[in-house]
Parts: structure tokens; sequence; C-alpha cells
């Protein structure tokens, strides 16, 4: 048989506070489930400010008035503070007492007079215009040479050989025979046989005066220059019209410059443009666009542009590399720095920056560079500030986020005027290649932007635009020009060429 336990007064005090625990701990626990279930409260727990409201940061547009976890995504909700930027107008938040330290500098976007500028590479050659050509006026033998070859400089009226013709002896003999009859138009006559036998006026006329038979004739060269070829040698044979040197003149040279296609629209014959050559560190030389000639470069795409620079002195040589630049008319534009653009190879982008301190990527679309200059088509307006240095590392910040940059809008035009369409400029011309969005055409010279007869590629407004066309056809066609180059707004098949 089991005797009964005795229960003492000491395991009575233990139980009795045992409860007492139990029922403060789970009062405690009801007023804070309670607490968390209420209203949210006016300032967070680590002093940062009253809470606004609580956000989802894939979806910020969307306020909740607790903590707790997204309805849209597998993330918890995060408060936004009194005084902290709006979440849902995007960008990155710096501190502005940092952005010193980062070396963020700001830039405003500004409207004024804009000069295209770029700049070509080019060499120079000779001038192919002013070029002599020394030849036999006779039958003959060169009896002498002097001491010249080919690349040799000489000045006007150098001699280049003494060329003996038999056949001038008796001719002469007959003039002076004449002579002595002093009939005026029997001389008239033996002095015009003279000249049709090769002979110059001076020789004729040194004949005249001496009585004496000159059958032997110094060959000179009438301009200064070069020699490029040099066929004269002693003791040969030479036949009438036989060319014996050939001499191109140093007062001018040839400067070839080779244009980007897409420049091709801001080049005009008779415009201004000035060179640097490194031989001449110190000294710009200026000339005119004499010639564009009318192919492009299909390896290199560009055009080249023949400007004739002055050639004082000689001292410019063919052969030489000059960089060349050309500028084009001013016009009133949108421009901001150079550096403040950030190309991506896609897309153009710049920073926006509010001036206190968040940032927003923005895409725009640029045109014409002059120095540190680049003109903005679309995507700013005048006023806005953008990030000029430091952009590089916000635009990682902004990446790295997930921040979207601004889309492409149009800019503003300019107060009190609109925003004038641009030119379209029609010709003629053949198909040689089509492939996309792109066409090469053997066109027709364009006369209204000064370009001559050329085959060029230009880019199509639309694909379809050239649908069921082919390479070979004959066609009408309109571009007008834009900042990447010329672009096809129409075209048209027709029968053949005019």
């Amino acid at each position: 048989m089991t005797r009964p336990q005795t229960i003492t007064p000491l395991y009575l005090g233990i139980a009795a506070s045992a409860l007492v625990i139990v029922a403060g701990g789970v009062g405690f626990g009801l007023a804070r489930l309670q607490h968390t279930s209420g209203a949210m409260p006016a300032t967070d727990t680590a002093g940062k400010g009253k809470v606004l409201y609580w956000y989802d940061p894939m979806v910020p547009a969307q306020h909740f008035d607790k903590p707790g976890k997204s309805p849209f995504m597998d993330m918890q909700l995060k408060p936004r503070y009194a005084g902290e930027a709006d979440p849902a107008e995007g960008g990155v938040q710096i501190d502005p007492s940092r952005l010193q330290n980062l070396g963020v500098r700001l830039a405003s976007v500004e409207r004024g007079d804009f000069t295209a500028t770029f700049d070509a590479a080019g060499s120079l050659d000779f001038n192919g215009r002013d070029v002599a050509i020394i030849q036999a006026r006779a039958n003959g033998f060169v009896q002498r040479v002097y001491a010249r070859a080919p690349g040799d400089v000489i000045a006007a009226g150098a001699p280049i050989a003494d060329i003996l013709v038999p056949s001038w002896g008796g001719a002469q003999s007959e003039y002076l025979a004449v002579i002595a009859t002093h009939d005026p138009s029997l001389e008239a006559a033996a002095r015009q046989r003279l000249v049709l036998l090769g002979m110059s006026a001076g020789l004729i006329d040194n004949v005249k005066r001496t009585g004496k038979i000159s059958n032997v004739v110094t060959i000179t060269t009438p301009v200064g220059g070069a020699i490029q070829t040099l066929d004269a040698r002693q003791g040969m044979t030479v036949s009438m019209g036989q060319t014996l040197a050939q001499v191109t003149s140093l007062s001018s040279v040839w400067l070839t410059a080779a244009v980007p296609e897409v420049q091709a629209g801001r080049v005009k014959i008779g415009q201004t443009v000035t060179a640097d050559l490194a031989a001449f560190p110190s000294e710009t030389f200026t000339g005119r666009i004499a010639a564009i000639l009318p192919t492009t470069q299909t390896d290199s795409r560009t055009l080249s542009v023949r400007v004739e620079l002055p050639n004082p002195g000689a001292k410019l040589r063919p052969g030489m590399f000059a960089t060349v630049h050309l500028a084009g008319n001013s016009s009133q534009a949108l421009f901001v720095p150079t550096e403040a653009l950030i190309r991506t190879g896609k897309r153009t982008l710049v920073m926006l920056g509010d001036g206190k301190g968040r940032f927003t990527p923005a895409e725009v679309q640029t045109g014409r560079e002059n120095g540190d200059r680049t003109e903005i088509i679309a995507g700013l307006n005048e006023g806005d500030k953008v990030v000029a240095s430091g952009q590089f590392l916000i635009d990682s910040e902004a990446s790295l986020s997930g921040i979207n940059a601004r889309p492409l809008t149009p800019m503003s035009p300019p107060s009190g005027a609109a925003a004038a369409a641009p030119a379209l400029y029609s010709t003629k011309g053949v198909i040689e290649q089509l492939k996309g969005n792109s066409i090469t055409l053997s066109h027709e010279a364009v006369p209204a932007i000064g370009w001559p007869a050329m085959t060029m590629t230009f880019k199509l407004s639309s694909a379809n635009l050239a649908k069921g066309m082919k390479v070979g056809d004959h066609v009408s066609f309109g571009f007008v020009q834009k900042a990447d180059g010329p672009v096809i707004q129409k075209i048209d098949a027709m029968g053949g060429m005019q």
C-alpha cells in the first residue's frame, strides 16, 4: 500500500511565484502585440525623424501606413522619413555635404551662338593644276644635259638640255638671205616659217642681229618647282613633241583632307579652313576648299576634300601630314560641356541634378561639336543642371540601383520662335547597294549645299521606302541633313537618268 505524499508550505510558495511570473510575461506580450497592431509611431527608434509612410522600393508610388512585407515583392517595406526626397521621383540621393568630396560639379544647359567645328586628318600633295611639260620642238640630238635629276627643286628659266637641230641651219640661212633683199613682206614670210619650225622669237631675233646661224637651242623650264620626270640624256636622238622633263610648281600645294561621311554636308567649295603641321608647330596655314572629290572611300567612309594652300618659300613639301580644322556657319543652339556626356555606344546620357543632392539619368540626342561644347538636339531644356564632373560615379550607383534613365523627349523651342523643319534636298541617282535601313547611291550634284556628283551611303527614314527597288534602279529622292548624317525621306523609281 502506497503512502500519500504530503504537500508542504514550501512547495505552495514556489508554485505561487511561478504563476505570477507566467502571468506577467503573458501580460507583457499582449501589451506588445497590442502596440504593434495599432497606429504607426510618430518617430522611429533610430531617431531619424518622423515616419511619413512605408513603401516598396520597387513600387515607390504605393504608400502603406504600417511596416510589414510588401504585397508586390518578397521583401520588407521601407520607411520614408520627413525631409527625405520622394522615392517615386527616382534618381540617386547623395548627401550634399559629400558632393564636394566626390568632386561633383554642376553645369547649366545654355543656349547661344554655336559654330560647328570638326577636325580631319590630311596630307600634302603636289598641285596637279600647276604642271609644266617640257618637250622638244624639232627633231635633233641632245648635245648637253645639265646637272639635273628627278626631285630637284629648280627656279623658273633653269636650263634642262641643249638640243642640236640640223634642219634649222638651212632655214636660218634662207632667212638671212631674205633679210638682205630688204623686202619686208618676204622677211615676214621667212620669219613665220622659222616660227613654224619651232624656233622661239628670241632665237630668231638673235640670228637677225648677229647674222650667224644658231641651230643649237637650250631647253629651259617655264616654271619653278620640283622635277617630276627627266628623260633627256646626252647623245640621245629626240623627235618633235617628245617629252624631256615634267616640272610641278611649289608656289602652292594641295592638302587632301579625309572628312567623315557624316560631316559631308558641312563642307562647301570655297570654304576657308586652317591647318596645323607638326613640322611648324608655331604656325597656322590658311587655305580654301578647291574641290570635293566625287567618290567616298568605302573602307574608311570618308570624303576626300582638296584644299589649296599657298606655299611661300616652298617650305610645305608633299607627303607632310596635317590636322585640318573646318568650321561651318554660326547658329543658335542649345549646348552642354562635352565632358558632361556619358556615351554608352547605343545612346548618350547626362546626369541631371536638382541642386539638393538628387541626380537622375536622362537620355539626350547630341549634334555638332565645337571644342569643349556639344549641341543638344533633344532631351534637355535651357537652364537644366547637368553633372560635368563625377558623373560616372553617380551613373554607376544609378545602374546598381536599377534606376532607369529618363526617356528622350524633344527640347523646348526658343522663346518667341518655333523650331524650323529641316530643309529637304532633292536629286537623282542610281542604286549601288541596299542593306537594311541604308542605301548607297551614285547621285547627281546637289547645288543647294555645294555637293558634287558622288557615290555615298544614306540612311532611310523607313526601310519600306525602298521596298521593291533593286541595285541598278534609277531613282529620284529627297533627303534632310541630320546630326548623324543625311536621311532619305522620300524615294521614287524612275525610267532613267536625265
